[in-house]
């Protein structure tokens, strides 16, 4: 009796066993992306080839003592412009280095070929600014790491020509911290220093959120219809500064409704 109960058991288990994938699980999590970098070659992709090539799997971007840039330059991914969407990537800097994830963003033609102009997601390999909301070209600062924030409707449309006039200390004025995702050290600590971060976007219709390694780090209603933008260019940065190397993978995209 007790080895017929044994077996019983035995077979509730691996019956237990086989309905739980976490493949399935991790998959589920994935449903709707799908891969805009193949690996291999930077096809759909353009960016100056002194700072940007594939290796290993990745796109690099790199300043070397040769290549000292004199602005900040981008590789932008030419095949769509989405509007509300999720993207995902890995990411990987040294601990000089400066990047960011540029999206619904335009180039700065013709004065300025691969600069861009749009929302960011911020990166850098000390961590300063990692997970902030910061407009390139534009705005400044929208939201530091742990901030939940509102930005102020306007009214000028000057304002978008002349933007900076109304940015201070590198942050734009008519923002609203209106919650805290945590203290900017204490979200730090769940971002790995030279080492590979996930950093996950969802840009969904205003609102804006920012996520490394899973964990919020600021979040964005922009109610500026002068200076939001609803869809543009994604694109990756190299910033002026120090020799550096950033690299990404496993980059994909989710088109929302």
């Amino acid at each position: 009796m007790k080895n017929y109960l044994y077996s019983i058991l035995g077979i509730f288990i691996s019956i237990l066993l086989f309905s739980y994938s976490p493949s399935e699980n991790l998959s589920s999590s994935e449903k709707g992306f799908k891969k805009i970098f193949d690996g291999k070659t930077l096809d759909g992709w353009e960016g100056d080839p002194t700072y940007w090539r594939v290796e290993n799997g990745s796109i690099v971007g790199e300043i070397t003592p040769e290549t000292v840039l004199k602005r900040n330059t981008f590789i932008i991914y030419r095949k769509e412009q989405p509007a509300n969407f999720e993207f995902k990537c890995e990411v990987k800097i040294t601990k000089q280095g400066n990047t960011g994830i540029n999206y619904r963003s335009v180039e700065l033609l013709p004065d300025l070929p691969l600069g861009m102009r749009g929302y960011q997601a911020d990166i850098d390999g000390a961590n300063r600014f990692s997970g902030q909301n910061y407009e390139e070209r534009g705005r400044t600062t929208l939201a530091y790491r742990g901030e939940i924030v509102t930005i102020n409707e306007q009214t000028d449309p000057s304002l978008y020509e002349n933007v900076r006039s109304k940015s201070q200390r590198n942050a734009w004025i008519d923002r609203k911290v209106t919650g805290s995702l945590g203290h900017m050290d204490s979200l730090k600590t769940k971002i790995k220093s030279e080492d590979w971060n996930e950093v996950h976007i969802i840009a969904n219709g205003n609102r804006l959120q920012h996520f490394v390694n899973g964990v919020l780090m600021s979040d964005v209603t922009d109610l500026d219809e002068i200076n939001g933008k609803k869809s543009g260019f994604i694109g990756v940065q190299v910033h002026v500064g120090p020799p550096m190397k950033v690299e990404y993978r496993n980059i994909r995209l989710k088109k929302l409704k």
